[in-house]
């Protein structure tokens, strides 16, 4: 055995800490329910126990994470994409926790499983984050997904997560399989899975050895199914609808988030430099999944299924950032600017789904545009809320998600992606057209119900957060972008 591997230094017990610290803290509400007969604690406790573990995680993220530091003979790294992604995934997670406390659908007999899960698969995204080896980020998709697949089937719901939670197995399961076979090519023709060590000549790699290019072409589409890029988006709203909408959250903005940190890092090796064919087909990926969110959202009623489509879109925003990161000598601006879009577009959904969660009065409600009609005049608070995290994803200034798309398409221009940018652009006036019906059901249509709600006392302090949060990074977002540039790597 090399030496090398089997050396176990305190370095790598300080990086990996902030996972370990989820673990910990995961196995507390079980054990406490086992040691108590099986029966559930207090649910505010156990969900206090749960924040706890995440904060904590996210503090020694941030105190021993840093630029060049890296765990397990350079298999893991924690530099500025690791802690802000990171950040971004552990707040996502927070967040759905809150929700899920309040939730019909989550909370219950097995709250204390679904927090244990829920902080397992938060373990999972701080792997993803984190990996510079093709199998590591392998284990890190996969420990994130399994405790979601669970996640989703343990809803109230009786029908909907049951398919949702089918769907999004099978899918995966499919992605993964596409994805580990690229693992094999990409060893076999370079004889190693670690990033790092191929990063040197990734783009002579792809440009004379057709095993190469096929491993990365189909772990690019195992990436693609992950993050909804067309043609591997079609299980997106099914499953973003069929879930219970806390885990909707989580899988809108953490997994979303983390999945494109790892994909981030593939694409930063420079290999779509050495194959114009596969650049090219990024290229429409990208430009063909903001159509089709776009045009879909259009069609729809149903508030989780527009959101679902609105991610795809946005998804395909992401892709450009991506695929500038990644053909640019500098790949540092493109890279800022994809990480602020995932911290922005990460907040922004936080906020939407956390309103269609204080909508729901039982675990089968599905929220419709139409049950928004006069929510402003009776809940004019919440509707304001609303109002800003709307506004941000259709990139209307000074909200936040304009600097995002600003930064974005800026980069993209920059690195001769003209076309991209104007494509983008349009779609995001297409954007607009979907993102103002809620708003004119709220303000200008009469109310079609008396809104008698559940009292949501800690969604209520999430949706406030939350949009304080969005209009204020917009105010911050030049000082914001270049403490995400200046600590990037």
């Amino acid at each position: 055995m090399n030496p090398q591997l089997s050396t176990l230094s305190l370095n790598d017990i300080l990086l990996v800490s902030p996972m370990l610290a989820l673990l910990l803290f995961s196995i507390i509400p079980i054990t406490v329910k086992v040691l108590n007969g099986n029966r559930e604690q207090n649910p505010r406790i156990t969900l206090l126990q749960g924040l706890m573990g995440v904060l904590v995680a996210a503090a020694l993220l941030l105190v021993f994470g840093g630029p060049g530091k890296t765990a397990f003979n350079n298999v893991l790294v924690f530099d500025g994409v690791t802690q802000w992604l990171g950040i971004v995934g552990l707040i996502s997670v927070g967040g759905a926790m809150v929700l899920m406390y309040e939730n019909p659908a989550t909370k219950g007999p097995q709250f204390s499983e679904l927090i244990f899960l829920t902080m397992g698969s938060a373990i999972g995204m701080l792997i993803l984050v984190s990996a510079i080896d093709l199998l590591v980020i392998f284990i890190g998709i996969e420990t994130m997904s399994l405790a979601l697949y669970l996640m989703i089937a343990m809803s109230h719901e009786e029908k909907l997560s049951k398919e949702a939670a089918f769907k999004y197995f099978i899918l995966g399961s499919v992605s993964s399989a596409f994805y580990l076979m690229g693992v094999a090519l990409v060893f076999g023709s370079t004889g190693t899975t670690n990033i790092l060590n191929f990063i040197a000549n990734a783009a002579d790699l792809i440009e004379t050895s057709r095993l190469f290019l096929f491993g990365i072409g189909m772990i690019v589409v195992g990436f693609c199914f992950k993050v909804s890029i067309f043609p591997f988006h079609a299980w997106t709203p099914d499953v973003y609808q069929g879930a219970s909408t806390p885990l909707t959250a989580a899988m809108a903005t953490a997994v979303k988030a983390v999945s494109f940190a790892a994909f981030l890092r593939i694409a930063a090796s420079k290999i779509f430099v050495g194959s114009d064919q596969l650049l090219t087909v990024l290229q429409w990926l990208a430009a063909l999944s903001m159509l089709a969110g776009n045009a879909a959202a259009l069609l729809q009623n149903n508030l989780k299924r527009m959101l679902a489509y609105s991610s795809i879109a946005h998804s395909g925003y992401i892709l450009v950032g991506l695929l500038t990161a990644g053909v640019s000598d500098n790949g540092t601006f493109g890279a800022s600017a994809v990480i602020f879009y995932l911290v922005s577009y990460a907040l922004m959904t936080l906020g939407t789904f956390a309103f269609a969660h204080y909508l729901e009065k039982t675990e089968n409600t599905q929220v419709t545009i139409d049950d928004l009609n006069g929510l402003a005049s009776k809940k004019p608070v919440i509707a304001l809320c609303m109002s800003v995290f709307l506004l941000s994803l259709a990139g209307i200034p000074p909200f936040v998600g304009f600097f995002a798309k600003y930064y974005l398409f800026t980069a993209a221009i920059g690195e001769g992606f003209i076309w991209l940018a104007l494509w983008g652009m349009l779609n995001s006036v297409i954007g607009v057209a979907y993102y103002l019906r809620p708003l004119i059901a709220m303000y200008m249509k009469d109310a079609d119900s008396d809104f008698k709600l559940r009292h949501q006392h800690a969604t209520v302090a999430l949706l406030l957060l939350s949009a304080v949060l969005v209009f204020s990074m917009g105010l911050a977002s030049g000082p914001i972008f270049s403490a995400v540039e200046k600590t990037l790597f």
